[in-house]
């Protein structure tokens, strides 16, 4: 029925991603991946920033 279809789809919500600040630079990042502003990840420059 419709109202167990809408009570089964009220758990579909998104969530807003997490995110930290970039131990070099001090940018928004997210967790576990490579800086976009600086390119570094874990204190070490993996791409070269434009």
């Amino acid at each position: 029925s419709k109202g167990r279809r809408d009570k089964r789809r009220a758990n579909w919500k998104m969530s807003a991603p997490t995110l930290v600040k970039c131990s070099k630079c001090g940018a928004l990042m997210m967790p576990h991946r490579v800086c976009k502003a600086c390119g570094s990840y874990n204190k070490k420059e993996i791409v070269t920033a434009d």
